[in-house]
Order: structure tokens, then C-alpha cells, then sequence
């Protein structure tokens, strides 16, 4: 087997060590888009017992309420818990109420595809047909697309089914189909993106009641583990950290931009937690910030993109490596 000269999903040093050798200095992983400040779990949050025990379900039932209320969810919308929202995509073929074509907005994160492998790609929604099934980002992944809740509600109304994937809707929430959820639409939310803590690996669905048993039986008992439920809990409830993130976070974003746009590249979508920009030389230079130890999301399918994540208290060290190329 041949080694792809791209990974299919950003965070893959291994692949990026193997690729350019190990870094100096560590790999500044900008590949991912992950907040760089991470929720601070403090060692009375997550207590030694939590790995003696398997969590309540009085637990898990808190842990739900907490996202319901931060995420805002309508009163009409289910939620289960899932370990990581990753799971989530690769269940929805198997969950979802309908069947039919399936279109996916395009492009997306690659494990759309994956689990819809026989979907058809569509550019825009409009050429998505009545009474289809349509999966989309919102907002979209790699490269910040955003729909109004509006859209997407409109979008939903001559839709068989939707799935709305929002693992980056925490820096946009007027954008989330949550508060208006229809009928017929699935919500994706990821906690490990805006939180800094992908490796809890947790998430949630909202839904139809109906559709959330399928999914939560489909998991089995305890898919989400003790630690992520009381961290998660504690960070869905903690609104004075996210309204200022929320600001930190776009920011953050704006210098990143313009660092960017400084050494040349142009910026063609964004979010508040990457920066999708555009280049000629792109290729020559993700190898040279490689060999420099700072590791971007490259695409195989786009030789001319590079996605940035928010470099947070290293942004010198992106500086200075873009200076030095």
C-alpha cells in the first residue's frame, strides 16, 4: 500500500512526522480546528472515583439538559449524547427516518462522504431536489460557509430529511437550526471544538424523539464515559467562559487572517476557530512550514488551500515561520 500523500482528517502527526522528521521544537498543529485554550479541567472536576465506576444515568440525563440549555434547543428537539460527533455522522445513514437520494453540500468534511458514499455532491442548494435527503455543515468545514437559521429552515421545509452538522456553530449561534429545529432535521453538535478538548470525545444529536431512541440504542449502555459527562456539564454550564471565548476566539481569528493575508495568501472563508486561505504555492508551502514544525491542513482535491487553526499563544511562532519562507 502506498502512502496518500495527504490524511484524510487533520491532527495526524504522525503522518507529519513520518513525512518531514520530528520538530525541534514540537509540532505547533495548526491542522485541526480546535481552540487552542481548552476549558480548564481541574483535578476536583474529574475525581480518581470517576474511572472506579460506570456513570448514572441521572448523569448522563444532567449532562444532556446542560447542552439542551446552552445550545438553546428548541422544546420539540430530543438529545443524546454520542462519544464525539465524529460517531454521530457515521450512524446518521443508519438512524435517519427516510430513504431517498441523498445530496451532500459540498465540499465538507470527509466523512460525510464516507458515510454517505453513494450521496451526490451538490455545490449549492438549489439544485437539491424536493423531497430529498441533504446533509450540510453550518458552518461548513473546510471552508466557512455559513446559511442563516432562515436558509436552513426554508432548505428543511421541501426536504424528506436534513442533517445539519454545527461542529462549529459555538462561534456562530444565530446561525443554529436548534432554536427553530424542524420535524424533519438532525443536529450535530461537537463539545471537543469550541471546548479545546477533543480527546473526551463527546457530542451530542438533537432530533425527534423517535430518531434520538434509534440513536441511544444503537450506542448501547455507558457510550459516554464518566469524565466527559462531568466535564462537559461543568464547561455547557459555565456561560461567563463562553460569551468571553466567543470574543477571544474572533479575535484571534481576525489576526490570523491578516497574518495571512501579509505573506501573500488570500483568505476565502473563515470561522471563528480556522482560517481557509488560498495559494498558488501552496503545496511548497505547507512543506516548508513542515520542516519548520508548524503542521496545516492540506487537501489533495484543492492544491491551492491551506487551512489555518488558531495558533493561540504561539501566533510568534506562525509569524515567524511564515517570515521565514
Amino acid at each position: 500500500m502506498t502512502e496518500p500523500d495527504h490524511p484524510v482528517h487533520g491532527g495526524d502527526l504522525a503522518f507529519a512526522t513520518a513525512r518531514y522528521g520530528e520538530s525541534p521544537e514540537g509540532w505547533l498543529d495548526l491542522s485541526t480546528g480546535v481552540n487552542p485554550h481548552p476549558y480548564p479541567v481541574t483535578p476536583d472536576l474529574l475525581r480518581p472515583e470517576m474511572l472506579h465506576r460506570l456513570p448514572e444515568k441521572q448523569e448522563l440525563s444532567a449532562l444532556e439538559d446542560a447542552a439542551r440549555t446552552a445550545y438553546d434547543a428548541a422544546s420539540n428537539a430530543s438529545v443524546v449524547a454520542v462519544p464525539g460527533s465524529e460517531i454521530a455522522i457515521r450512524l446518521m445513514p443508519r438512524v435517519a427516518p427516510a430513504e431517498g437520494p441523498a445530496f451532500i453540500l459540498s465540499p465538507t468534511y470527509s466523512s460525510h462522504r464516507a458515510a454517505w458514499p453513494s450521496a451526490a455532491l451538490a455545490a449549492t442548494e438549489d439544485v437539491i431536489p424536493d423531497g430529498a435527503i441533504a446533509i450540510l455543515g453550518n458552518p461548513n468545514n473546510p471552508d466557512g460557509r455559513l446559511m442563516s437559521r432562515e436558509r436552513v429552515v426554508a432548505l428543511a421545509r421541501r426536504l424528506r430529511w436534513l442533517v445539519v452538522d454545527e461542529a462549529f456553530a459555538d462561534v456562530a449561534p444565530d446561525a443554529s437550526l436548534l432554536p427553530e429545529l424542524p420535524g424533519n432535521a438532525l443536529v450535530l453538535r461537537s463539545f471537543g471544538k469550541f471546548y479545546g478538548l477533543p480527546g473526551l470525545r463527546l457530542g451530542f444529536v438533537f432530533g425527534p424523539a423517535d430518531t434520538c431512541v434509534r440513536i441511544r440504542a444503537a450506542l448501547g449502555d455507558w457510550a459516554v464515559s464518566g469524565p466527559a459527562i462531568a466535564a462537559g456539564k461543568a464547561a455547557l454550564s459555565d456561560t461567563a467562559w463562553r460569551d468571553a471565548m466567543r470574543i477571544q476566539l474572533a479575535a484571534e481569528t481576525s489576526a490570523l487572517a491578516s497574518l495571512l493575508t501579509v505573506h501573500g495568501l488570500r483568505v476565502i472563508g473563515r470561522t471563528g476557530l480556522f482560517v481557509l486561505a488560498a495559494t498558488d504555492d501552496a503545496p511548497r508551502l505547507h512543506a516548508g512550514l513542515a520542516k519548520r514544525g508548524v503542521w496545516t491542513r492540506a487537501f489533495a482535491e484543492e492544491p491551492t488551500w491551506l487551512r489555518f487553526g488558531l495558533p493561540g499563544k504561539d501566533f510568534k511562532r506562525l509569524e515567524q515561520a511564515l517570515g521565514g519562507l
